[in-house]
């Protein structure tokens, strides 16, 4: 007879759980093809940029140029996004078990459709008390001299620049959201942690892949973390998540460009 396990978090019955050591395996391989290579990169990078002087006098650029060809950028830019993607698919693959099974993954973190006009109302709420916090500590760590100057986007102006900020700001959402939230929280509750400590950790490591930008936005992704996984706790819902990160990135990349003309 197959042993049935049931998450208080995520109802539907799964057979056979894997092992403890199993779900750490997941989670080192999720990480290490995505975020995780990702923070290890942004600590060298602070470490690079603070051997060299001041953080005040550093840039961070997001969005680069890939290429001097037009056509070649943005056909590297969408592989970029396409790429970035694969290990999102990865995460929902082992939290469903199989293929069929996404779709009842989706449903039991909220992506499902459910309930537009709410997730679309709270996404909107978070979006705005986290993008006016994300622009004071930026200030703040500017002036402080403990923050890199941001540059946004570096894509040069093309018929495509616009659609492929706003792809790569939905790229940035999925992937976080889903890998650091749904996946993360779901295999950690497996483990046994409690979600006082899931908050504190996965939103530790949402602040360390920011860490190039410098102390005041990793600070900034901390208090994020603490939020966003307290509204999944509370609601059960990663929709409003993940439309609040959208809009925080497609506002970020798209606004200093046309407030420069």
């Amino acid at each position: 007879m197959v042993s049935v396990l049931t998450d208080p978090f995520h109802p539907q019955p799964l057979e056979q759980p894997p092992a403890r050591s199993e779900l750490w395996f997941h989670i080192a391989l999720v990480l290490g093809v995505s975020l995780g290579s990702s923070a290890v990169y942004a600590v060298l990078n602070l470490a690079e940029t603070m051997s060299r002087g001041s953080l005040s006098d550093a840039e961070a650029t997001l969005n680069r140029v890939l290429s001097p060809v037009p056509a070649i950028d943005l056909l590297r830019q969408l592989a970029s996004i396409g790429f970035a993607l694969v290990p999102v698919a990865l995460a929902l693959y082992l939290m469903a078990g199989s293929l069929p099974r996404i779709k009842n993954v989706l449903r039991s973190v909220g992506v499902d459709g459910r309930h537009p006009l709410r997730d679309a109302v709270w996404g909107m709420c978070l979006f705005l008390v986290m993008g006016l916090g994300t622009l004071g500590l930026y200030q703040v760590g500017r002036a402080l001299g403990l923050t890199a100057a941001i540059n946004t986007s570096a894509l040069n102006e093309h018929w495509w620049t616009v659609p492929v900020l706003i792809l790569s700001a939905i790229r940035h959402s999925l992937v976080e959201e889903i890998i650091v939230v749904a996946f993360l929280c779901d295999r950690l509750r497996r483990i046994g942690w409690s979600w006082v400590t899931i908050a504190l950790v996965t939103s530790v490591f949402r602040a360390s892949y920011h860490l190039y930008q410098g102390f005041g936005p990793a600070l900034g992704n901390v208090v994020m973390g603490l939020v966003f996984v307290w509204v999944y706790r509370r609601y059960g819902r990663l929709a409003p998540l993940l439309i609040a990160h959208a809009l925080l990135d497609i506002t970020g990349f798209l606004l200093p460009q046309l407030l420069a003309g």
